[in-house]
């Protein structure tokens, strides 16, 4: 625990500092004397560097040592949530945060790749497990304590997010045994292969099916159900709920019964999840699905990350930053095809995301093929 603990407590910081500001945006257009479009605009700035620079971030990591590009990684996060709390204008603040966007690149994959150096083999998908589910709390309780600091001052969120990256940039026992690779080892060249392509269109598959999925989620209770902004958000949270609940027990199921077939069964259970949303008759009813979803999620996501984490021992930092980089890929093209589907006819998106889930569960199948050899 002692060597994990700072793991996990990364992996909380990061999707803690991008998803802060949701509940931030009015305050600080108010603050910046801006437009909410203006601010809301810093979600992009953030999402755009983080996701691009995860296709070489790990590489980078494996070739210059993880150790220090991780330090150096909460060194720049941190002083781009300073850059923010002191902004004067709007513009300066985008700066900042996609700082902090292209410095979280630098962290929350590898980071994850980091577990395999000081977890057993045996033990490795209840820590990633439990890992995911400290990643799963950072996003969904940001917006509630961001905006409590908030009520303080929009700039004390900032503030706090620099302490904690100043206070995990010390500790030098945080990264395990990561060497740094010689020059053509451990490269780019290392990660073309099926295998990675595999893993990386799983990845896209899951976020498109049954994550982003929750855009429509919230229009739907909206126009269907009438639900209020706070009812929505309590609604949508359900998902990140079940992951904070059964991150560690999915991990530990993933090393009883295999990662394939942990990811595979949560997999079909997401996929006829999604597909009943379409038929839900009540909000409460929508509420409850979307919960469950998100309990399977877990799952599959136990298993991938795992697969992620120890298939590429060659590049293993750089596997899981370029199989998070089609993570949130999944997530940009959500709404865009999804809201013209929905507008089309209201459930035709969970039709589509069912078929996405689907796919994503046929992709697992070669898997098993590997694992057994």
């Amino acid at each position: 625990m002692r060597l994990t603990l700072p793991l996990y407590a990364g992996g909380f910081l990061g999707p803690f500092g991008g998803a802060m500001l949701i509940a931030l945006i009015p305050n600080i257009a108010v603050g910046l004397d801006t437009s909410l479009t203006l601010v809301a605009a810093a979600i992009t700035a953030y999402m755009i560097p983080f996701a691009a620079l995860q296709l070489v971030s790990g590489t980078i990591a494996e070739r210059l040592g993880a150790r220090r590009i991780v330090r150096a990684g909460y060194v720049v996060f941190g002083f781009g949530a300073l850059a923010c709390a002191f902004a004067p204008e709007i513009w300066s603040f985008l700066g900042a945060r996609a700082l902090m966007g292209a410095a979280n690149a630098f962290l929350s994959p590898i980071l994850l790749a980091a577990l395999s150096e000081v977890v057993s083999s045996d033990v490795l998908g209840r820590t990633v497990g439990t890992f995911a589910a400290w990643q799963t709390a950072g996003f969904t309780l940001a917006p509630a304590i961001g905006g409590a600091l908030g009520e303080v001052s929009w700039r004390l969120p900032f503030l706090a997010v620099t302490l904690a990256s100043v206070i995990l940039a010390i500790p030098r026992a945080t990264l395990g045994s990561f060497e740094q690779r010689p020059s053509g080892k451990g490269g780019l060249r290392a990660l073309c292969n099926r295998w990675i392509a595999l893993l990386s269109a799983k990845a896209f598959l899951g976020y498109l099916g049954f994550t982003a999925i929750g855009f429509v989620l919230v229009l739907v209770a909206a126009e269907e159900f009438g639900l209020g902004s706070s009812a929505r958000g309590i609604l949508v949270a359900g998902y990140g709920l079940g992951g904070i609940l059964l991150g560690r027990f999915a991990g530990t199921i993933v090393d009883r019964l295999g990662r394939p077939s942990t990811a595979l069964a949560g997999a079909l259970v997401c996929a006829v999840g999604v597909l009943s949303l379409a038929f839900m008759p009540t909000a409460w009813a929508l509420g409850l699905t979307w919960l469950a979803i998100g309990c399977a999620g877990t799952f599959v996501w136990a298993g991938l990350n795992t697969m992620a984490v120890e298939s590429f021992p060659e590049n293993r930092a750089g596997a899981t930053s370029v199989y998070s980089a089609f993570k949130f890929v999944g997530v940009a093209i959500g709404p865009l095809v999804y809201v013209p589907l929905f507008h089309a006819e209201t459930r035709l998106p969970f039709y589509f995301a069912a078929g996405f889930t689907l796919l994503l569960a046929l992709l697992i199948l070669p898997w098993f093929g590997r694992y057994r050899s």
